[in-house]
């Protein structure tokens, strides 16, 4: 509710400088060209058509449940819109603010939400290679992390990424990052967090958690380039980060299952991308794939709605997974694109029981699923896709069929590699 608030309020602020440059060319800008208080604003409006074959709840069992996945609701939906607004405080000083709007989930309230997803300051003004952000921002943890899902070659995140962070990873907090003054691309980055987002939660410390990346990349003539990274998370002494299980549609929370311990995350990513003569605008190949493994270890108290708690147990759980995926852009405006996204979860205690009960404990089964997509943009800043997905991440199998509308209003600034 807070964060419905702050983001309504922050939107109410922002509107008039919004609405005045909707009008405005659209064009690719760098912030460094601004002159001081030249804000620019851009609405990007999402919608969806979902049909699916099974009405069941999308969880994956044995991963702990968090963060800010929205799931896939069936029928006609308002999507993952956002009101962005960007300028410069100063010469070496600029501010992004992004407000997603999305439907609320059906169990919860009709209607639609307000949500701050970004909230920063940042400068390269520093030197010698180096930039820092302070607010709320997406981390850079893996590939997909820190982009905004209109971003995204799917009309939803991969299942890694929905069962490690609940779509993003994102926080208050700081960044700082370092790009080498070499021929090949190679940047560093670390970054601290002071808040309770899903995968961490409260702590004894000040700072949350903390993410550490580094990215290589290159070019390998006219045609070909490429992007190679690692990243690392972890939150040591999280205390009662609250889950989701057992608040399914239709029924009332009675316990809720909190974990209390450390966490970590080690992933590794890679991208390639293929262009005829550098000329991405007629053809392009992308090759995608990302790994992320997990691993925490502490204990799961079974709190009732009043605070208290009877049951519990010790907890070691290993969760991984990836994806890969390839987009060919065959023609102009047309696009073809397969991912496949496989889980492994291995999760053990000394109380089984309490372990299904608190939906941590792997039922044997592979969660999966395969997706394939076609998408047309009529221009630079609209697509109309078609996705569809053969969804195997319980043992009830789920054919899901996504026809998905994007279109961007006003000034954009250009998507990173």
């Amino acid at each position: 509710m807070n964060k419905t608030i702050l983001a309504t309020a922050v939107a109410s602020l922002l509107t008039p400088a919004l609405f005045t440059t909707l009008h405005a060319k659209t064009t690719n800008y760098s912030s460094a060209s601004q002159n001081s208080g030249n804000w620019k604003g851009s609405v990007i409006i999402e919608g969806n058509y979902i049909d699916r074959s099974n009405t069941d709840e999308l969880e994956i069992s044995g991963m702990p449940s968090g963060g800010h996945a929205h799931g896939l609701d069936e029928g006609l939906q308002f999507g993952h819109s956002e009101l962005v607004v960007t300028g410069n405080i100063s010469d070496s000083i600029s501010a992004r603010f992004t407000a997603a709007i999305i439907q609320a989930a059906e169990e919860e309230e009709d209607g639609i939400e307000a949500e701050l997803e970004e909230a920063f300051i940042e400068t390269q003004a520093l030197g010698n290679g180096l930039g820092l952000k302070a607010g709320r921002f997406f981390s850079d943890v893996g590939y997909l992390s820190s982009k905004h899902n209109h971003e995204a070659d799917f009309a939803d995140q991969p299942l890694i990424y929905e069962g490690m962070f609940g779509e993003h990873a994102i926080g208050d907090g700081l960044q700082l990052n370092y790009l080498a003054n070499t021929d090949m691309f190679l940047q560093f980055g670390s970054e601290l967090f002071f808040d309770e987002e899903f995968p961490s939660g409260k702590t004894k410390g000040a700072i949350s958690s903390v993410a550490l990346n580094a990215k290589v990349g290159g070019d390998i003539g006219t045609n070909h380039s490429w992007l190679a990274g690692i990243g690392h998370w972890r939150a040591d002494n999280i205390t009662d980060r609250s889950g989701g299980a057992h608040e399914h549609e239709g029924e009332a929370a009675t316990e809720t299952p909190r974990f209390s311990g450390d966490s970590q995350i080690n992933t590794i990513n890679a991208l390639y991308k293929w262009a005829p003569n550098g000329n991405a605008k007629e053809r392009n190949l992308k090759l995608q794939a990302e790994y992320f493994h997990r691993k925490e270890k502490g204990r799961i108290d079974m709190v009732e709605a009043d605070g208290s708690f009877e049951e519990t147990t010790s907890y070691n759980g290993t969760q991984s997974g990836w994806y890969a995926q390839a987009i060919y852009q065959f023609r102009p405006q047309w696009r073809v694109g397969i991912r496949h996204d496989h889980l492994n979860i291995s999760n053990t205690g000394s109380d089984e029981e309490i372990l299904e009960e608190a939906e941590l404990l792997s039922s044997g089964h592979t969660p999966k699923r395969n997706s394939i997509m076609l998408d047309y943009s009529p221009r630079e800043y609209s697509r109309l896709r078609l996705q569809f997905n053969r969804d195997e991440r319980s043992e009830n199998k789920d054919d899901q069929i996504i026809l998905q509308y994007i279109h961007s209003f006003g000034a954009h600034g250009a998507h990173s590699f």
